[in-house]
């Protein structure tokens, strides 16, 4: 993308590929009006939808549709802004999408309107990523969490730390610009305090993004453990379908299947995986090497037994190979076979489950516990969605504050540790981010946002 021109004017599909009821044809740039000129035959007036004629240039019809002009600086992009809605035929959009470029402007890049938008600040960054966010979100927790952030509720949030950073490192400067004078302007500027506010503000900021990003990201979740356990079933009730093969016959399963689901908006990638044991079986070792596979990507283990034996020197070897990052879930399963409760114990430091995948009973307590280990909090209220990039700025942010507070009898080095926290706030809704970034983050944008 750095290598485009600003200056050019850009058209693209608006709309999802393939047929619908309607499409739209997006312009940006110094030639919108023109191309409405040419298209239309006339530009509309600003911001009022016009039922037109589109025409080729020898005045064949190509469609009739609506047609809305923008100008700058009240469009979306911040430059004039041309919109062509039409019968959303794939073949159409082609035509009128190539009608535009022939007249002057050019394909926009993945994500070269929302770019442009954020270049002509109409949005910060932090909203620009929430464009992509609100389209991709998966779930209606993330949906909602996407659009507050596009709303700009996020950008607030960061913002307001952001002026009281900036209002605090003031002070603290203006101390170091007067050392000779007998005040303790540490003392008695109350930076301590101060700081102390700004982190906890802080801290209340980064519990909502990480709720923001568990609810963008979701959590990989992967069972395992030996052969005919229930692993495949309970996979099933997880997914509230028939997607895995169920039988009584040991190594069933010898490729991982993997599926999305959701709990409380909250996307789970559960992965089922092959049985654990010595085989001689070709197709079921290489199976078996996809299961060990899956374990070094995922969050947490769900590590099956058969509640009837529990479990053996072989679960225990099954454990010890596991990622020592990974979080772990025992869970007893076939309770219904001694029927027995379903209930949850803590034992070793380490959750044990107890439950029926045949029947589900038990389900709801695996979800609940699953939940509590991904750091959902059953309060979505206020959340924003927000990005890995995000959370390691916040957390750099939280590191540096808090060295200001360890040195806070040193002015130079709190001036220092504040400087540097109100670079990396800043990064967050692009005050301060370098190119290379904008083309990493625009690039994974859809063609015509």
């Amino acid at each position: 993308m750095e290598s485009t021109n600003p200056l050019d004017t850009i058209s693209a599909i608006a709309t999802a590929s393939g047929a619908g009821g309607i499409g739209i044809v997006r312009v940006s740039g110094c030639k919108a009006r023109a191309i409405a000129d040419s298209i239309l035959g006339n530009c509309p007036a600003p911001r009022h939808a016009a039922y037109l004629d589109f025409k080729q240039a020898d005045g064949e019809l190509i469609d009739r549709g609506i047609a809305i002009y923008y100008p700058n600086p009240h469009s979306y992009t911040g430059e004039d802004v041309l919109e062509l809605q039409a019968h959303g035929g794939t073949a159409l959009m082609q035509i009128l999408l190539a009608r535009c470029i022939a007249l002057g402007a050019r394909q926009a890049e993945p994500g070269e309107f929302t770019r442009r938008a954020y270049l002509n600040d109409k949005i910060d960054l932090a909203q620009a990523e929430a464009v992509a966010d609100v389209i991709n979100a998966a779930t209606v927790e993330a949906a909602k969490s996407a659009v507050r952030s596009l709303s700009g509720e996020f950008s607030q949030r960061i913002n307001t730390l952001l002026l009281k950073l900036i209002d605090l490192r003031m002070f603290v400067e203006a101390c170091l610009d007067f050392p000779e004078e007998e005040i303790d302007f540490i003392t008695q500027g109350r930076v301590a305090e101060k700081l102390a506010a700004i982190i906890a503000e802080l801290s209340s900021v980064f519990s909502k993004a990480k709720q923001g990003s568990l609810l963008r990201e979701g959590i990989s979740v992967v069972l395992v453990g030996q052969p005919n356990v229930g692993k495949s079933s309970l996979m099933n009730q997880l997914a509230g379908e028939e997607i895995a093969i169920v039988t009584p016959i040991a190594g069933t399963t010898r490729d991982t299947i993997k599926n999305a689901i959701q709990i409380n908006g909250v996307p789970l990638h559960v992965i089922d995986t092959a049985g654990l044991r010595e085989t001689d079986d070709e197709v079921e070792k290489f199976g078996i090497a996809r299961t060990w596979q899956a374990t070094e990507t995922a969050n947490i283990a769900l590590l099956l037994v058969d509640a009837a034996h529990g479990i053996t020197e072989t679960e225990k070897s099954i454990l010890a190979r596991l990622p020592q990052e990974i979080r772990k879930i025992w869970v007893h399963n076939k309770i219904d076979v001694a029927n027995e409760p379903a209930f949850v114990e803590e034992k070793d430091q380490t959750t044990h489950i107890y439950l029926s995948a045949k029947t589900g009973v038990g389900l709801d307590l695996l979800k609940s516990h699953l939940l509590k280990l991904a750091g959902y909090q059953n309060n979505s209220e206020g959340v924003f969605m927000a990005r890995a990039r995000h959370l390691e700025a916040l957390s750099k942010v939280e590191l540096h504050l808090n060295n200001a507070s360890v040195q806070i009898n040193s002015a130079e080095l709190v001036a220092e540790e504040l400087r540097i926290a109100q670079e990396f706030l800043s990064s967050i809704t692009g005050e301060f981010t370098p190119d290379d970034l904008l083309g990493e983050i625009f690039s994974k944008f859809c063609i015509g946002k």
